[in-house]
C-alpha cells in the first residue's frame, strides 16, 4: 500500500484519509489471514458505494434532456451496475494490482476475478463519498462512466418507445396506442412485418422489422417523433 499514488492519479481522486483507501482495497481474505495488519475489509464500503453509484446514475438519467421513462432508467441503471461493466472500469484503472488479497485468493487469480474487481470499484466509490462528499463522487462516477453513459442514453436498445408512447397518449388523447399489422412478407423463418400504430383512430407511425416486437418498437418511435414535433397533436394520416 506504499505506492498508491498512480492509482489515485488514474482514479482521479487523492484521498485525505488514506485509511479509507486501504480499507476499500482490502479483501476479506486478507483481513482474515492478517488480523494484525488490517482493521477491517471493504464490504461495508462496497455496500455504500453500490448505493452511491446507483443514485448518481439515476440522477444523471433523470436530468437527461431525453426525459427517459422510469422503466428505461431502471434498465439502463441495471445494465451499468452489473459486474461485467464494473470490472471493465476497474480494469481500466489496473485496480487488481492494488488489491490486498489473502494468499489463497491471490494464488487462484483473484486479481483478475470480475466479482472482486467490481466489488473493489464500488468500495472505492464508497470511500470517496465518505472522504470527499457527494459532489466529488458524482464527478468521479460521471467521468469514469461517461462513454458508457453517453452511448447507452443514445442507444435504441434501451429505449422503451412503446411504454413512452403509451404514457404520452393517455393524457393527450385519453386512449392507448393501437398496433395493426399491415403487411407480412417472406418465408416462415424469414418473415418481415410492417406495423402501423394508431392513436384515437389516426395513424401516427409505421415500422418494419424481423419480428412484430421490432416493428411495433419502430412504429412507436416514429409516432413519438411525430407527437413531439410542432404539429404532432394535429397530425393526421
Amino acid at each position: 500500500m506504499e505506492n498508491t499514488t498512480e492509482l489515485e492519479r488514474c482514479f482521479g481522486y487523492v484521498f485525505k484519509d488514506k485509511r479509507l483507501l486501504t480499507e476499500a482495497l482490502t479483501h476479506r481474505s486478507f483481513y482474515y489471514e492478517n488480523p494484525d495488519k488490517s482493521l477491517t475489509h471493504n464490504e461495508r464500503l462496497e455496500f455504500l458505494g453500490d448505493s452511491v453509484l446507483g443514485f448518481v446514475i439515476v440522477e444523471y438519467l433523470f436530468l437527461s434532456e431525453r426525459k427517459l421513462t422510469e422503466s428505461v432508467m431502471a434498465k439502463i441503471k441495471s445494465y451499468l451496475v452489473k459486474e461485467s461493466i464494473l470490472s471493465e472500469v476497474a480494469d481500466s484503472l489496473s485496480l487488481g494490482e492494488y488489491l490486498l488479497l489473502g494468499k489463497g485468493e491471490d494464488a487462484s487469480g483473484g486479481r483478475m476475478k470480475k466479482s472482486l474487481l467490481a466489488d473493489a470499484i464500488e468500495a472505492l466509490l464508497g470511500a470517496v463519498y465518505i472522504d470527499g462528499g457527494y459532489k466529488k463522487v458524482r464527478e468521479l462516477v460521471l467521468r469514469l462512466f461517461s462513454e458508457k453513459l453517453d452511448a447507452i442514453v443514445h442507444s435504441t436498445e434501451f429505449s422503451d418507445f412503446k411504454t413512452e408512447l403509451q404514457e404520452k397518449t393517455q393524457p393527450l388523447f385519453g386512449s392507448l396506442p393501437e398496433y395493426r399489422v399491415v403487411k407480412q412478407e417472406g418465408e416462415e423463418h424469414k418473415k418481415v412485418f410492417t406495423i402501423e400504430v394508431f392513436i384515437a383512430g389516426k395513424r401516427f407511425g409505421r415500422g418494419t422489422g424481423k419480428s412484430k416486437k421490432e416493428a411495433q418498437t419502430l412504429a412507436a418511435k416514429e409516432a413519438l417523433s411525430r407527437l413531439l414535433s410542432d404539429k404532432g397533436r394535429r397530425s393526421v394520416s
